[in-house]
C-alpha cells in the first residue's frame, strides 16, 4: 500500500465489517503501488497459517495473502515462498496427506489460482514448498504400503531382517520407526513422517507427476524441503559420496522433467551445511540452494561489528558453485527462516545490528530471502510455534486479519507492526524497503559479480559489485562509532545511495556515520 493511504483504507475496511462478523481482507487502495522498473530479485517467505486471516477463523489463508499482495509489491519483493499448502496432519504442513490438493484450512484451488494470477499481475513469482523426502503416516499411500503385497509398499523404506534398528539419523535420534503391526520403516524426521524410497521407479514417476501438476497450475518453482536427505538418512551418510551422488542424480532427473514444462522453473533446495563447499555439488542439479553458512556469517558479523570478508568469501564460493552449475549461478542468502530463532533475537534485540545484517544481506549477489515479519523486527525463539507467531499488521493484536491460532507471546508490542512502522520514515520497515528498491534500481547490485576491496577490515565491510555496465563499491560501517574510509585514488565519483545522512565523499575518503551503508559509483559506470 502507498504510505499514508494504507492506514486510511485499512480503517475504512474495518468500519465496513458487519458487527461480530468474520474478518475480511481490507479494501484495496484505488490504485495499486506502481511496479518497479526492474525486479529486485528478493523473495519473501510466508508461513501461511500466520500471515493474514481473510475469514475470521484465526488461521492465515491464501485469500489473505492475495489481500496483502499490494503490501508485498510496495515492499519491492520479486517472489514469495509459501510454506506447505497441501493437506496435512500437522499445523506446520511438513507431513503431506495429499499432494494434489489444497489444505482446506487455507482455502480452495480456486483461491490458489486467484493468488497466482494476482501475484503475477504484480510481477511477483510464487514458489511452493514441495515436501517429497517423506509423507505423512496418514497419507493413504503409506496406509496402503503397510500391506507388503500393496503396490505402494516399495514407495517407502522398510528395514530388512539384518537392519541395525539402532542406527541414528543425522541428528543422533532414532532413524527406524515401528509401525503398529511391528514392521520397521525409515522415518528420519519423525515417526509421523515416513521416508520415501527413491530407488523405486514408480515413486519417482509419481513425484515428477506431482511437480508437473503444480507447474501446470501456474507456480514458478519450488522450495525443496530436506533436499539433502533423499539418500542421506543416517549419521554415517553425511559425507558419503555415494549418498550425495544419488541425491544429485534424483534432483537432476526431477529438474530436467520440470524444465520440460517451464524452461524458467526455479528450484531452490534446503541443504543444511556448515561450509559453502558442501553446497557446491547441488548446483549440478538445482538452480540454487539456501546458503546456511552465509546466514550464520552475516549474523555473527553484525553482532560482533567485524567484517567477515564477504567479498573474498562469496567470490570464492560463487566460483566454486559455477564449476558445478549447468546454468547461471544464483546464491540464495538469508538471515533466518521458519526453523531458526528470529534475527532480532539472535542479535539480542539490538536494532542497529539488525539493520546492518539486513544491509549486508540485501547488497549481496543472488536471490536474498526474507522471513515474514523480519522487516518489522518481529521476535521469536524456539520452540517452533514461537518463531511462527502471527504477522503483526496492526498495533492491536485483535484487529481484523490478525491470525489467532498462536498467541502473540513475543510480538505483542504495538510498535512492532506494519501500522506503526509504515508512517515512520526511520522505521525498520522503511529501511528494508529502501534496500530492496536499491536492488531494483542498480543492476550491478542485483546481478553483478562480487569481489574484494582493500578497505575491508575491522568494522568496515567493503566489496565491489559490478556487471557489464555498472561498477559499484558497497561499504558498511558495522560499528557504533563514525569512521573515515580511505578509497583508492581516482577511482570513485559519488555516493549514489546512503542509509543515513552524513555519508559523504571527502576527496578520496568516505565519511561514514555509525551503523551506515554507502553505495559509491565508479566514473566508468555507463
Amino acid at each position: 500500500m502507498r504510505p499514508g493511504l494504507g492506514a486510511v483504507w485499512f480503517a475504512l475496511a474495518v468500519l465496513l465489517l458487519p458487527a461480530n462478523g468474520p474478518a475480511r481482507p481490507p479494501l484495496a487502495p484505488p490504485t495499486a503501488p506502481p511496479p518497479l522498473d526492474a525486479p529486485s530479485g528478493v523473495y519473501y517467505e510466508i508461513f501461511v497459517r500466520s500471515f493474514y486471516d481473510s475469514n475470521g477463523d484465526g488461521i492465515g489463508d491464501l485469500a489473505g495473502i492475495t489481500a496483502k499482495l499490494d503490501y508485498l509489491q510496495h515492499l519491492g519483493v520479486s517472489g514469495i515462498w509459501l510454506t506447505p499448502i497441501n493437506p496435512s496432519s500437522s499445523y506446520h504442513g511438513y507431513d503431506v496427506t495429499d499432494y494434489y490438493a489444497i489444505n482446506p484450512q487455507f482455502g480452495t484451488m480456486t483461491d490458489f489460482e486467484r493468488l497466482l494470477k494476482q501475484a503475477h499481475r504484480r510481477g511477483i513469482k510464487v514458489l511452493m514448498d514441495l515436501v517429497i523426502n517423506h509423507s505423512s503416516d496418514r497419507n493413504p499411500w503409506f496406509r496402503q504400503a503397510l500391506d507388503p503385497h500393496s503396490a505402494y509398499h516399495d514407495w517407502y523404506v522398510w528395514a530388512g531382517k539384518d537392519a541395525d534398528l539402532k542406527r541414528e539419523n543425522p541428528w543422533g535420534d532414532p532413524a527406524w520407526r515401528t509401525a503398529p503391526d511391528g514392521q520397521h520403516y525409515l522415518g528420519v524426521f519423525s515417526a509421523q513422517m515416513p521416508d520415501f524410497n527413491y530407488d523405486d521407479p514408480a515413486l519417482r514417476r509419481e513425484m515428477i507427476k506431482v511437480g508437473r501438476f503444480w507447474l501446470h497450475r501456474g507456480v514458478d518453482g519450488f522450495r525443496l524441503d530436506a533436499a539433502k536427505h533423499i539418500y542421506i538418512n543416517f549419521k554415517s551418510d553425511d559425507d558419503n559420496p555415494r549418498a550425495i551422488a544419488k541425491n544429485l542424480a534424483w534432483w537432476r532427473q526431477f529438474h530436467d522433467a520440470m524444465k520440460k514444462v517451464d524452461s524458467d522453473v526455479f528450484l531452490v533446495g534446503e541443504v543444511s551445511a556448515d561450509q559453502q563447499i558442501e553446497l557446491a555439488p547441488y548446483y549440478a542439479a538445482l538452480n540454487s540452494v539456501f546458503d546456511f553458512p552465509i546466514a550464520a556469517t552475516l549474523i555473527d558479523s553484525a553482532r560482533d561489528e567485524r567484517s567477515a570478508d564477504l567479498g573474498c568469501r562469496l567470490h570464492r564460493a560463487l566460483e566454486r558453485f559455477g564449476k558445478h552449475a549447468r546454468g547461471p549461478v544464483d546464491d540464495t542468502p538469508f538471515l533466518s527462516n521458519h526453523d531458526q530463532d528470529r534475527v532480532m533475537n539472535q542479535l539480542d534485540g539490538n536494532a542497529d545490528h539488525m539493520r546492518m545484517a539486513a544491509a549486508m544481506l540485501l547488497t549481496l549477489p543472488g536471490r536474498p530471502f526474507i522471513y515474514y515479519g523480519e522487516e518489522i523486527g518481529m521476535r521469536g525463539t524456539k520452540p517452533d510455534p514461537d518463531i511462527r507467531e502471527p504477522m503483526r499488521w496492526d498495533r492491536g493484536t485483535h484487529a481484523a486479519g490478525e491470525t489467532t491460532w498462536e498467541p502473540d507471546k513475543m510480538n505483542a508490542d504495538p510498535q512492532v507492526s506494519v501500522a506503526a512502522e509504515q508512517g515512520n520514515p526511520d522505521s525498520l520497515l522503511h529501511f528494508y524497503r529502501r534496500l530492496i528498491h536499491w536492488r531494483a534500481e542498480l543492476p550491478a547490485l542485483r546481478d553483478g559479480e562480487i569481489t574484494p576491496y582493500p578497505a575491508d577490515q575491522g568494522p568496515i565491510a567493503a566489496y565491489l559489485r559490478a556487471d557489464a555496465g555498472q561498477r559499484l563499491l558497497v561499504v558498511h560501517n558495522l560499528s557504533g562509532a563514525p569512521r573515515r574510509v580511505k578509497l583508492l585514488a581516482g577511482t570513485w565519483r559519488a555516493v549514489i545511495r546512503r542509509s543515513r545522512d552524513g555519508v559523504r565523499l571527502d576527496g578520496h575518503t568516505l565519511v561514514m556515520p555509525a551503523y551506515s551503508t554507502a553505495i559509491v559509483q565508479s566514473p566508468r559506470t555507463s
